[in-house]
């Protein structure tokens, strides 16, 4: 991992100011995991590991777009793992929206826009945590995604009638300030 990664978590987390005290507390805690481990970063850190996702809005602001996860079964954003070249949380999280969105110029904020925590048995074969540092990326007009090998489908969904069974989008749509 490049070291940097771990310092630009702590510095992002440290100077972003979540709207509600849910969001506080959760920033303390990744504040407080990222200080205990220094490889926090890594996908191999068996407690759990920080990840990076992005929220992919349409240039309307309108629709969302959403993955089919394989392993989940279920419609999610885009994002997943920190890899060794990645320098920063905000890099990461865009690095991975363009691979499995297909799209070419995505905007990236650089402040994160919420963060989760989840369990989850990802490629460690064993019952971890992903600690979601979650962006809003705004695709440029007229995107037109293309399907990687990481997703089952991809799709823009109007943002006021998601996919079943993806309630726990609304907290992050509400946070991006992305109207339902």
């Amino acid at each position: 991992m490049n070291p940097s990664l771990h310092a630009d978590a702590v510095a992002t987390l440290g100077a972003w100011r979540p709207a509600d005290r849910t969001q506080e507390s959760l920033r303390q805690a990744y504040l407080g995991f990222l200080a205990a481990r220094e490889d926090a970063c890594l996908r191999s850190c068996e407690p759990g590991h920080i990840t990076a996702s992005a929220l992919v809005v349409d240039a309307s602001g309108e629709r969302v777009l959403l993955t089919l996860h394989p392993r989940v079964g279920r419609w999610l954003q885009l994002g997943g793992h920190c890899e060794a070249s990645d320098t920063t949380l905000a890099g990461a999280a865009l690095r991975e929206a363009t691979e499995e969105s297909g799209i070419a110029d995505l905007r990236i904020s650089p402040e994160p826009v919420h963060l989760d925590v989840h369990p989850i048995t990802c490629s460690l074969g064993k019952p971890t945590r992903h600690f979601d540092v979650r962006f809003l990326v705004r695709a440029p007009l007229d995107a037109r995604p293309l399907r990687s090998a990481e997703s089952l489908d991809l799709a823009w969904w109007p943002a006021t009638a998601l996919p079943p069974d993806t309630d726990d989008l609304h907290p992050l749509l509400t946070a991006a300030r992305v109207e339902r």
